[in-house]
């Protein structure tokens, strides 16, 4: 089992930034793929960034150039920098683990879950 918690959502007005934060505890690996996915109101969960082994990257179009994602496989951490931030990045941020190491933008792929932290992107 592996546990998962986001932290560093809050309110922010547009153009802001914010550092979102998850820690890893329980049977992790630093092999172990990790992403970010968010949720809008009514809308469904999306793909935001998903971070390898090794540190490759990649990133959904809405926010490439604006967000970064990066871990630090010491501390069990994956963090995701939030740049120029828009009203439409309203959601809550989940951040998720993929035991097979594959880093890709389809949900199902991954199989631990944190809880979720809110981010609030006023206009």
């Amino acid at each position: 089992q592996v546990q998962l918690l986001e932290s560093g959502g809050g309110l922010v007005q547009a153009g802001g930034s914010l550092r979102l934060s998850c820690v890893a505890s329980g049977r992790f690996l630093s092999s172990y793929a990790m992403g970010w996915f968010r949720q809008a109101p009514g809308k469904e969960r999306e793909f935001v960034a998903a971070i390898n082994w090794s540190g490759r990257t990649s990133y959904a179009d809405s926010v490439k150039d604006r967000f970064t994602i990066s871990r630090d496989n010491t501390k069990k951490m994956v963090y995701l920098q939030m740049n120029s931030l828009k009203p439409e990045d309203t959601a809550v941020y989940y951040c998720a683990t993929d035991t097979y190491g594959r880093a890709s933008y389809n949900a199902h792929t991954y199989d631990y879950w944190g809880q979720g932290t809110q981010v609030t992107v006023s206009s």
